[in-house]
């Protein structure tokens, strides 16, 4: 793998250290040159201060390199393989510092005199800045010094170690990562309002640095966005508690560390094409009721000015109307209300003509774009403590009312996050009088269920007991169910617009192509076997030869579908059928053909007296299409199997290694534990018998951490969690304890233990994300408390969302599934009386059979719904399960056409929808995607299966089954309707619910499973079958 140096990154920063060393710095003030000189790699040591300004400097390390800092221009000098890629440094058409490189030549060549020639082009010198405290050894050093002393008269050596740290101090945009205030939150992390601004302002992008699509691409409207022609107007302001609160627009991030707890207000001001957008928003950490009621009451203030800034309205009577909504609404805040609400806003910034303050009295017109914000300063948040309230959104003037242009995260639940749960805050208050002890405590709104945090993380979800309460429910199911239908919209959308181009019906995948086999190249190529005019099983080169009208005649194995043998009175019958155009059972229907209008030998019989003989032909034929599809498999499954780019190991220093790792799946031999390394492009696995594993950066999707906080096994690379214990009966200590004090000594060090091994884990996995670099890893931690359980194999698990995933991760077989690459979600087996229903991923490669996922408890089913809509995936509801090998298959078919006929809407719709449309679909004609009896399904040949049946077969799961057969019936109301009339039916003929129950009909005996009442809902495609 060659080297690529970032040249414009090493001019940059090399002009920074010209600029400290002879105008800034009064440490580097008086040196004639300044030198940097790395000998041999040393592993047992710290990073060096010379090394990490190479990497600051280059990118890389160069041992035995040495680079000097002259009055004009720099010198290195190197090898020849390192001055290969230093000469990149020289390929620009104008170099903006001159660069000179001297070659060491080879030690068995002799002494270099690339020492001799360096110095003499140095001239004198008296004081040169250098590292003397690094104890440097090797061939350069050595001469180095030795060429100082003889042709400069051995000047002073400054030591430049302070001088060198605080250049390096001052970062630039391509050194910040990008964050997000819930993972700053989350891992308590210690930064600075400036250094969080500029990660903010990172995600844009840069010269020469793509921006970050992880963010920009939620939004569906930015999708033809031109982010050359985006631009911060200025760096984004955040502000919280340690750093005090200014309202104004010229207000600056401060170097004060993020506060963790009360309010953080955050304000972006961006510019596209000239033009201006503005945005302010406040965030709440453990809010009190106080606070919420401010930030409601400043939501309610802005959507009452909306309706005031129309067309024709004075600048003035805006702000006259927002002084006394406050007046009429809560009077306590006129006195922290700001002195304007907003100005105009266009290809300038700010219009100070438009101000929306008390004495403008100009008028506003419909077309105006406004920044509209409405502040509160100074307010009181108790022990002497203030803080600030800002909502800022551009808007738009029309005729009667403006419209929010910025329209986003705003909503109360959104924009405060709960930490602290009340019952930690107890703790630190007195005890409570017993009044208040039997008072039921109630879930904060958006704080994790029962006051826990899942993985540490900041959660916005809602507590079981809220969907008991009757309003929070309807209200919970009605945002649901408008958010699911602008899903849906989307996604039909979204498949139209991807499959446009595809009329001819493929998909956009390749179509299988013919292809041609050849077993001899002639007569002569055929085995001496077939001299004898016997069938012939030809192994090595795959064919079955065989005698027709006294010719030898090859087949190859994969031109034969399959072989079959009949005992008939004293004779054997060998039947060998071939694959031909027209058979529309089977696998392989959909085979291309050369000529498909040839004439094709379907089938070839032959009959034998010896009956052993013909077993034995039959069951090589088999074997030998086993294999042959074996490596067809096999070949298919590593076809998308890709050449990795080799490690680059870290040189100058010891890589960081957590050590005591096993690896999944496991190395051959003993199972004994390794290490894992962090290099400069990835990660590499040691085996304790010298097995390596290289896995690259680049080829890392997702970095996950899941936190020993149960008797498990973390990721992939994992260590046990516990160590084997045992207990002695007979010891000394057993003279002085009574009782459990073993058991709880115990358990006290394996509790140490796990939290020593989380914490080593967690950093560890920080780092890897730290070394990853410009592929953007983060470290995603499972939600503990959104978890559910499931079969998606073959055994019940737990399965934890994350913040771009659903995965399993502590007993193999691992699952992982990306949410970005979900088309949409079906939750079946939804009807009453059922205990557990299923759910199944249909993913946007359409290619990718569905990932089942069965048996998940029905009293989850709320909350695994509000999950999903909470990520963005569509999903729909159902009462039986779908054969989805053979809705795929119709979908890949002819894509385009699908989404013409409405896409996914025979899943019958959103969960809103359910079973509505039921009565008015029964009259329908029924298609082949509607549900099939039990009987039809049963007699139904295995070779009517499709690509998709293996593995992705609902009812093959283990677990999946259920004892409630899936045919349908009438609904709970129907059956209720018919018992009520055949009861008033008795009455009216004196036989009331008093009389014996021999009238009765009886029931009939039981024939297996018993079947509940369904409701049956929505109208299917063609093709597709309900199991």
């Amino acid at each position: 793998m060659s080297v690529q140096l970032n040249v414009q990154q090493f001019f940059t920063r090399a002009a920074a250290v010209f600029s400290a060393w002879l105008t800034e710095f009064e440490s580097l003030a008086g040196l004639d040159a300044l030198q940097i000189l790395v000998g041999d790699p040393v592993e047992d040591e710290m990073l060096r201060k010379s090394t990490a300004l190479q990497t600051w400097l280059l990118g890389y390390e160069f041992p035995l390199t040495l680079v000097v800092f002259a009055k004009d221009r720099i010198f290195f000098m190197c090898s020849s393989t390192k001055a290969k890629i230093l000469d990149q440094l020289l390929e620009t058409q104008k170099t903006p510092i001159p660069i000179e490189i001297f070659i060491m030549s080879k030690p068995k060549d002799g002494p270099s005199d690339a020492p001799k020639k360096l110095a003499e082009a140095l001239g004198p010198l008296k004081r040169i800045g250098g590292l003397p405290k690094e104890q440097q050894k090797g061939r350069i050093v050595d001469d180095w010094n030795k060429a100082l002393e003889e042709h400069l008269g051995k000047p002073e050596i400054v030591d430049i170690a302070a001088g060198l740290s605080s250049i390096m101090a001052v970062k630039d945009e391509d050194e910040l990562l990008a964050s997000k205030l819930e993972i700053v939150l989350d891992r308590q992390s210690a930064i600075t309002h400036e250094t969080f601004a500029n990660q903010l302002e990172g995600r844009l992008g840069s010269e020469g640095k793509e921006p970050d699509m992880r963010v920009w691409s939620k939004n569906k409207h930015l999708a033809n966005v031109d982010f050359s022609s985006a631009e911060f107007t200025f760096p984004p302001i955040i502000q919280s508690r340690s750093s005090g609160y200014d309202l104004r627009v010229n207000a600056e991030s401060s170097q004060d560390q993020l506060a963790h707890k009360g309010v953080i207000l955050g304000t972006i001001s961006m510019r596209y094409k000239g033009y201006s957008a503005h945005v302010s928003r406040t965030f709440f950490v453990d809010p009190s009721k106080e606070q919420e009621g401010i930030y409601s009451f400043t939501l309610s203030l802005q959507s009452e000015l909306l309706s005031k800034l129309r067309d024709g309205t004075p600048a003035k009577d805006v702000y006259a109307h927002a002084m006394s909504y406050i007046k009429q609404k809560k009077p306590e805040l006129e006195k922290h209300f700001a002195k304007n609400v907003g100005f105009g806003m266009g290809l300038e910034y700010r219009d100070s003509s438009y101000l929306l303050s008390p004495k403008n009295a100009r008028q506003v017109k419909a077309g105006m774009i406004f920044n509209l914000s409405i502040g509160f300063s100074d307010l009181d948040e108790g022990e002497g403590k203030k803080y600030s309230i800002l909502v800022s959104d551009t808007v738009k003037v029309g005729q009667e009312k403006a419209v929010c242009l910025t329209e986003g995260t705003k909503a109360t639940d959104e924009v405060m996050f709960f930490l602290q749960d009340d019952d930690a805050k107890s703790k630190n208050k007195p005890d409570s009088p017993s009044k208040s002890k039997s008072k039921p405590t109630s879930a904060k709104k958006n704080a994790s269920p029962n006051g826990k945090v899942a993985g540490s993380k900041v959660l916005r979800t809602k507590t079981r007991q809220q969907f008991l309460d009757n309003d929070t429910s309807a209200s919970t199911l009605a945002r649901i169910t408008a958010h699911q239908k602008e899903l849906h919209a989307q996604r039909l959308a979204d498949g139209l617009e991807r499959f446009a181009d595809d009329e001819g019906g493929d998909g956009g995948k390749e179509r299988k192509t013919w292809k041609k086999f050849q077993s001899y190249r002639g007569d002569a190529g055929l085995p001496k076997e077939v001299d004898s005019m016997r069938i012939h099983i030809d192994r090595r080169n795959m064919t079955i030869v065989v005698p027709v009208h006294g010719f030898a005649v090859p087949f190859h194995i994969n031109t034969i579908k399959n072989v079959s043998k009949l005992d008939e009175g004293e004779f054997t019958y060998l039947r060998i059928n071939f694959q031909s155009p027209g058979q529309l059972t089977g696998r392989k229907e959909d085979t291309p053909f050369e000529d498909p209008d040839a004439t094709f030998i379907r089938s070839l019989t032959y009959r034998s007296a010896d009956g052993a003989h013909f077993d034995d032909l039959a069951k090589q034929i088999t074997d030998l299409k086993k294999e042959a599809n074996k490596r067809e498999q096999e070949k298919k499954a590593l076809a998308d199997v890709v050449t990795q780019a080799d490690l680059i190991e870290i040189k100058g220093r010891r890589p960081l290694k957590l050590p005591e790792v096993f690896v999944r799946p496991a190395l051959d031999g003993k199972r004994l534990p390794g290490e894992v390394e962090i290099h400069s492009n990835g990660i590499r696995y040691l085996g304790a018998m010298g097995q390596k594993i290289d896995i690259l950066f680049s080829n890392i999707k997702h970095l996950f951490f899941a936190p020993c906080d149960e008797h498990r096994k973390d990721v992939q690379f994992y260590r046990e969690a516990s160590d084997v214990q045992f207990d002695e009966t007979g010891n000394r200590k057993r003279k002085y304890r009574y009782g459990d004090e073993d058991e709880i000594e115990l358990e006290q060090s394996e509790r140490k233990r796990r939290q020593q091994l989380n914490k080593e884990f967690k950093h560890f996995a920080e780092k890897i994300a730290e070394a990853s670099g410009s592929e953007g890893l983060e470290v995603d931690i499972p939600f503990r408390e959104l978890a559910f359980e499931g079969v998606p194999f073959r055994t019940n698990v737990k399965l934890q969302p994350t913040t771009d995933c659903l995965v399993h991760l502590f007993d193999p077989p691992f699952l992982v599934v990306t949410l970005s690459e979900i088309e949409i979600a079906s939750l079946e087996r939804v009807q009453f009386g059922l205990k557990q229903f299923d759910l199944i991923f249909i993913f946007n490669d359409f290619s990718r059979p569905p990932q089942h996922i069965n048996s998940i408890p029905t009293p989850q089913l709320d909350s695994v719904k509000e999950w999903l809509d909470s990520v963005e995936i569509p999903m729909a509801e159902g009462p039986v399960n779908l054969n989805w090998g053979q809705i795929m298959k119709t979908i890949n078919d002819n894509p385009l056409e699908f989404f013409r006929d409405g896409g996914w809407s025979f899943l019958s719709g959103t969960a809103a929808e359910g079973s509505d449309k039921h009565s008015s679909d029964e009259s329908e004609t029924e298609s082949e995607f509607e549900a099939e009896s039990e009987e039809s399904e049963e007699s139904s040949s295995d070779s009517d299966e499709s690509d998709f049946d293996d593995g992705s077969d609902a009812s093959d799961d283990e677990g999946s089954g259920s004892e409630v057969d899936d045919e349908s019936g009438d609904d709970w109301d129907t059956l209720e309707k018919k018992a009520a009339k055949s009861d008033n039916k008795a009455r009216e003929a004196g036989r009331g619910h008093e009389s014996d129950d021999s009238d009765r009909p009886k029931k009939k005996a039981s024939a297996g499973k018993s079947k509940a009442p369904t409701k049956s809902s929505g109208k299917a495609p063609a093709n597709a079958k309900r199991r």
